[in-house]
């Protein structure tokens, strides 16, 4: 079995899950073949990333030369194929909030992802993400034949689903994978009912990196740990105004927030502005031994975000024995149970926030292990990338199966 995994940026700091899945199938017996347009932004920090890199053939890294070579050959054996497939491009095209020209580069950017699968004998392509990923490998569909599939993870896709053409991207896909129950709802919820059998449940996986090793022990120290890109939708500032309510009520405690992204400037400049330059400290993109190592040293993991879908890094917190304060959006309460695994709260709300911190420092260690062995428990059984993958190499013979290729 030929499987090519097709992502937008591969590899990236934070796409360790496609890693994993990846890495999962190959002990399966899958062969998988990476393509990517480009790969990540700043640099490869993990040694598996930079192993990754040598293998993922990259697209926008291609000569002028080699991309002249894919396209004459599409028109060359298959005009009406290529003709379909620009007046496909078109029609996504318009509907999209990235327009005509946008998508033209994808139809050519398709022509070479279709030529290489076929020069390599893949049988089916799995693009991540539903948004120009998808667009890109659907593109190539029409071009060469090869079925696709993709897992939608939101929350983009869902909040932009008619500007991206879910529902057509669904219904001219062999099948598409969402990660949570509600990231499957949202998917229905933009598709048309006779093609909700297409879309399956695989949630994100964790190796036996934490599986298969015990839980550490949890710390005596009042710290909390943040992981996670410094943008709008992780709500950071909401975090720097809970620890500010804190440090104003007497609580003394620390938070260590690992990413970097693009509000890093203006996280900076609250912690600044509300003096909390001792309570907060802002590490950047680390490797994920540093990342693993932050987690072990905190009480709890905090996500404070407004949007969603199904946060891996809970998982890893989870575990690694660790509970977790995050709100109420999303999958994230398929993960988190009030008062069993963590706490939830509402997004916004930096004085529940603020509340929730304060009883993980009142709390005994004992309460915090048992919540801590609880969400280990439920990440083993519901999380364990060997099994996810045993699901996704199904889907992938059934298509393969159902095309000949």
């Amino acid at each position: 079995m030929r499987v090519a995994y097709f992502t937008n940026q591969y590899p990236a700091v934070s796409h360790t899950f496609i890693r994993r899945e990846i890495h999962a199938l190959e002990k399966l017996g899958v062969t998988v073949i990476r393509y990517a347009l480009r790969p990540g932004p700043g640099g490869m920090i993990h040694i598996e990333d930079r192993d990754e890199l040598k293998k993922t053939n990259q697209i926008l890294g291609a000569s002028t030369g080699e991309i002249l070579r894919c396209v004459l050959v599409a028109l060359a054996r298959q005009p009406l194929a290529t003709v379909k497939m620009i007046l496909l491009a078109t029609k996504i095209g318009w509907n999209s909030d990235r327009g005509l020209l946008r998508h033209c580069a994808y139809a050519l950017e398709a022509t070479v992802l279709a030529n290489w699968c076929k020069r390599d004998s893949v049988q089916h392509v799995h693009a991540h993400f539903g948004t120009n990923s998808a667009a890109i490998a659907m593109l190539a569909n029409q071009l060469s034949g090869i079925p696709y599939s993709f897992t939608a993870h939101g929350s983009e896709e869902f909040e932009k689903a008619p500007m991206l053409s879910l529902d057509l991207k669904l219904a001219r896909a062999a099948f598409a994978v969402c990660v949570s129950s509600f990231g499957r709802g949202q998917l229905m919820r933009w598709s048309t009912p006779d093609q909700w059998k297409k879309i399956s449940l695989v949630h994100c996986g964790l190796d036996s990196s934490f599986l298969m090793v015990d839980a550490p022990p949890l710390p005596s120290t009042p710290q909390f740990v943040c992981v996670g890109r410094l943008g709008e939708h992780k709500a950071q500032l909401i975090l720097v105004e809970a620890v500010k309510r804190l440090k104003e009520s007497g609580t003394c405690c620390k938070v260590v927030l690992v990413g970097d992204g693009p509000m890093r400037s203006s996280v900076a400049a609250a912690i600044d502005s509300a003096n909390l330059d001792k309570q907060i400290v802002v590490t950047g993109w680390v490797s994920s031994e540093r990342v693993t190592a932050e987690i072990a040293a905190a009480r709890a993991l905090i996500l404070p975000s407004f949007s969603e879908n199904m946060p891996v890094v809970i998982m890893e917190a989870m575990a690694l024995g660790r509970p977790v304060i995050s709100t109420y959006v999303a999958g994230i309460p398929e993960l988190v149970k009030e008062g069993k695994t963590g706490w939830l709260v509402p997004s916004s709300d930096a004085v529940a926030l603020a509340d929730a911190m304060h009883e993980v420092l009142l709390a005994p260690t004992s309460k915090l292990s048992a919540m801590g062995a609880a969400g280990r428990a439920h990440v083993i059984e519901q999380h364990d990338a060997t099994k996810e993958a045993k699901k996704l190499k199904d889907l992938f013979a059934r298509s393969i199966g159902r095309s000949g290729c």
